[in-house]
Formats: structure tokens, sequence, C-alpha cells
């Protein structure tokens, strides 16, 4: 499989639902194929989820460009995620913001270490990966400009909002039955000024 071609097409039919060039460019530079299991490889290019191992998925390319482009991500912006995966969602974050300015919880100890390895080979070695339970965030170095869930959750886990910044922007699917994606800014007092994209359907939080 040409890799770099299959990635220039995929660029090419995200134009329309992504607006941002920046985005795009970010979702042109990662390798997507490196961040799936052997057997799936083929499949990288494709616009779907695909399994990665421990009940959790890549996201699907297009899911991965809107989330981006909603969290209005710039360079030296501090971003926290929830759910690293196999890593392939934060390499994009780094892309916008810089690698060093990505820290990411991942609950799976074995993905976790497994998408440290990975970023570092690919060149993405200044993020911050850790195991942990992703409710709690990460504290150590908050604030953060943006903050997003890479998994579903009943609602923003309140830790997280709290290391988020006045004006700091969350991002994530929430509901039990149905999926929203939701974008909210944190206000001064702590509330949050929420917008719903539409129905999605993430693996839940652990």
């Amino acid at each position: 499989m040409d890799t770099e071609a299959a990635r220039e097409q995929l660029v090419d039919r995200l134009r329309g639902r992504v607006d941002d060039e920046a985005v795009l460019d970010a979702m042109a530079a990662v390798p997507r194929h490196e961040f799936l299991p052997a057997d799936r490889r083929e499949a990288a290019y494709r616009d779907t989820p695909l399994p990665i191992g421990a009940g959790q998925t890549i996201s699907a390319p297009h899911m991965v460009a809107i989330m981006a482009e909603l969290l209005e991500l710039d360079e030296g912006d501090r971003v926290l995620e929830i759910g690293t995966g196999c890593g392939y969602h934060a390499a994009v974050t780094a892309e916008l913001v810089g690698d060093g300015n990505v820290y990411s919880v991942e609950y799976h100890e074995g993905l976790a270490e497994r998408a440290r390895r990975r970023l570092d080979r690919l060149g993405y070695g200044g993020m911050s990966v850790r195991a942990g339970d992703g409710r709690e965030g990460w504290p150590d170095h908050a604030p953060y400009d943006r903050a997003y869930l890479t998994c579903g959750a009943a609602d923003f886990p309140e830790a997280v909002v709290e290391q988020v910044r006045p004006g700091g922007i969350l991002l994530g699917p929430l509901g039990t039955r149905r999926q929203s994606l939701v974008r909210a800014r944190r206000r001064a007092d702590g509330s949050l000024d929420r917008e719903d994209h539409g129905g999605v359907r993430f693996v839940e939080m652990q």
C-alpha cells in the first residue's frame, strides 16, 4: 500500500467536513497506519474506527479532524487528553499545538506504554502519557487551555473541568444511552457554556 497517497486521498475526502487547513495539514502529517496492529494496517486510511485491542478503538479520521477543529487549537496551547488509546488522536493534536504541550491519560497500562513507545519512535517524544483514571485528569500540569475525551462519559468529569482555565474549551462524547459530541467553554465561575454538535458513538470511559 502506498501509505502517503492513501493519506492524501483521505484528507481530500475530509475537505468539506472540515474547513480548517491547519487541521487538514495535521491529518496529512500523521501516519495512521503506524498506530494500528499489523493485521489492520490495510484499512488504515478508510474513514472508520478500528479495534486496537483491550476493547478499545482508534477513532474514525473524520471524527478526529472534527474534534480538532472544534477545539480551536493553536500552537502552544496546553492540552489534556483523556483516553490515549494507540496515540493517534494525540499525535494529530501534537501537530497543532506542539508535542510538548500534550498530556494524555490512558486507563490501560499496556496501551499507555505501547502508545508512549510508538509516539517516541514517530517523533512525538515530547508528549506526556501516563496510565491512570481519566476521571482524575492530570492535575500536575494544570491549568489546561483545552481538554477532550476520546471515550464516552455521562458528563465531563469534575476534576477535568477544574483543571481547565477559565475561557478554556472542553470537548467530548457525553450521554448514557445516546451520546452527543458536546463542546463547552468554562466560565470564570467554573460553570460551562455548552453546545451540542450531534450524535456520536464512542467506547465508554473506564
